[in-house]
């Protein structure tokens, strides 16, 4: 390929909207542009990276007998109303009408349509297990676009179902397909990515996995122990307290003027916000019921276990005078309002707590929990805290850090096949219900996250697994006759050893060149000019500059060639075997 037929103009300047260092040097090198918000098209570049990534996602999942399908982009109401997702799901969901009046939906996921497909084939036991799979163009009528290609409306991804007659052979294959997940992330150059626990949201099911690449830009917040193996998405990890036992005092209700919140009592009554208990307040979005949540002072509700606890979504609390809740003064004693109370676990066996008196200026000291409320029963509802208690090794040893999610995993159950009436038939000729798996990748998410982790100021360096050409070969001067014919043959004797060539023959000055080259990211680059070719060499350099060596002219296709393969044993050295 030359560069001069390439589609897609390259620019030095960032793009005012770019948020994300990988959303800036797509768009400035090329390889997509904005259609609307969240929606883009694919310039040559980005569409040989995902090529390649998806070539990689059918190996690993042809390899554990995976078969790729299609479903439709376009599916039924129906459908979505058979497992109960079309009135759950939000706007998220695109909802129309065709032309004959039919409702129908943009697929955002495919698990109703992975079922449709084989409920009529799996009815009988000798069948399973078996894996389906597909690279499909989805929509998500996502509410916030953000960071180019991380969090878009319109996504290709790679969506696998498995079916099961038991949950010891589901949990077999998911462990089967996490190892192919390692592998993917590590054969596409990010053997970084780790998985995480998480939470499993609209898909439903008990056990899910997030695989995340840690960089500061992520959007998740991921709890890791420095002592263990132990992580968790914030939504998931699990929040362990440690409480000091103290002689009880007495409940004393005190005069606190115009103090509303924790921190303003803390101050004024020179008490440690971990001795106090503070008020949140949500309501049920289906009927506006309130719901008061007693935490210790110093800790944060998580919206997502509260929801997953409730079983239904919530929004914060508008406090109403008819409410008969006090705001900046609400406690759990002689509480009297119409609402749900959840004590949060971090207040389980407290001693001396200040908290309020449910009146105006006025809050309680000396709460115990064990004597005033015996009968109390706890929920995790709080976020876990930079240096809290690892839920697995017990140590203070839990670090926060943040995340791009390139991947998921769901044991789904019976969510799906249950509600959509899918049955086999077992040994005994009894009726039972096939148990999922669904698997996830977002491509266009992993290739904008492979570069957010391996570039520069000057571009992306792309592993050579995925680059959109293995090498370019830049001629520096395409007026001089010798300078010419050694670049045009170099390109030709690497297009014949099957190596990727971009071929940049451009009459333009060396620096706008390499500017180029270097947005465009080839792992190998081989510099042709007049004073290389005085010594009889050619100038052969990695985009990491890890390689940068003068090679005689007659031996550069054969040491491009090897540097080629050494780059691959690179990343194969990282990949581990099943």
């Amino acid at each position: 390929m030359k560069l001069e037929k390439l589609v897609g103009d390259r620019f030095k300047e960032r793009p005012a909207d770019c948020q994300v260092d990988s959303h800036a040097l797509m768009i400035r090198g090329g390889y997509m542009k904005n259609v609307a918000n969240g929606i883009y098209s694919s310039y040559m570049p980005l569409k040989r990276i995902t090529r390649k990534i998806e070539q990689i996602i059918r190996e690993e999942m042809d390899a554990i007998d995976g078969q790729e399908v299609q479903f439709p982009v376009v599916m039924p109401a129906s459908l979505w109303q058979e497992s109960g997702r079309y009135d759950s799901i939000g706007k998220e969901l695109l909802r129309f009408t065709d032309r004959n009046g039919a409702q129908m939906v943009l697929g955002m996921t495919h698990e109703e349509a992975a079922v449709q497909l084989v409920r009529e084939y799996g009815q009988s036991y000798a069948k399973y297990p078996f894996m389906i799979y597909q690279i499909q163009t989805k929509f998500r009528d996502e509410a916030r676009p953000r960071a180019g290609l991380i969090r878009v409306r319109e996504f290709t991804m790679k969506d696998a179902y498995s079916f099961h007659t038991s949950q010891e052979d589901l949990e077999q294959y998911y462990d089967k397909c996490h190892k192919a997940y390692e592998r993917i992330y590590a054969r596409a150059g990010i053997p970084e990515v780790v998985s995480v626990k998480s939470d499993s949201g609209m898909m439903g099911g008990n056990v899910s996995h997030e695989f995340m690449l840690l960089t500061p830009i992520g959007e998740d917040s991921i709890v890791i122990c420095n002592e263990c193996d132990y992580r968790a998405n914030m939504e998931a990890a699990e929040n362990i307290v440690e409480n000091e036992t103290e002689a009880m005092q007495e409940l004393t209700k005190v005069h606190t003027p115009e103090m509303h919140t924790i921190e303003q009592v803390c101050e004024f009554l020179h008490v440690d916000a971990k001795k106090s208990m503070k008020a949140v307040v949500y309501q049920r979005n289906s009927d506006d019921k309130y719901i008061l949540i007693f935490v210790r002072g110093d800790l944060e509700i998580n919206e997502t276990k509260l929801t997953n606890y409730l079983g239904c979504d919530v929004h914060p609390g508008v406090i109403t005078e008819e409410s008969g809740i006090q705001a900046g003064f609400i406690g759990p004693v002689n509480q009297n309002a119409d609402s749900i109370v959840l004590f949060d676990r971090s207040l389980k066996g407290t001693t001396n707590l200040v908290c309020g008196a449910n009146e105006v200026d006025y809050h309680y000291t000396g709460l115990n929990m064990e004597r005033e409320f015996p009968d109390a029963e706890y929920v995790d509802l709080a976020k876990v805290v930079e240096g809290g208690i690892c839920p697995c090794c017990g140590k203070k040893s839990l670090t926060i850090s943040r995340g791009i999610e390139v991947g998921n995993i769901f044991q789904l159950g019976t969510k799906y096949t249950k509600a959509m009436h899918m049955q086999y038939t077992d040994e005994n000729g009894e009726l039972q219900t096939p148990i999922m798996g669904c698997y996830g990748i977002g491509v266009g998410r992993m290739a904008a996250s492979i570069c957010e982790a391996h570039h520069d100021e000057y571009g992306p360096i792309w592993p050579i697994s995925i680059a959109p050409w293995e090498v370019e070969v830049c001629c520096l001067r395409v007026d001089d006759e010798e300078t010419k014919s050694v670049a045009d043959k170099l390109y030709q004797d690497l297009q014949k050893d099957d190596v990727e060539v971009l071929y940049d023959d451009r009459d333009i000055r060396p620096g706008a060149m390499f500017s180029d080259a270097d947005l465009i990211g080839a792992p190998i680059r081989v510099v042709v000019s007049p004073r290389n070719l005085k010594e009889g060499v050619v100038e052969i350099t990695t985009r990491d500059k890890a390689v940068q060596e003068k090679i005689p002219v007659a031996d550069a296709p054969a040491y491009v060639k090897d540097l080629k393969a050494k780059l691959f044993a690179e990343i194969e050295s990282k990949v581990e075997a099943y």
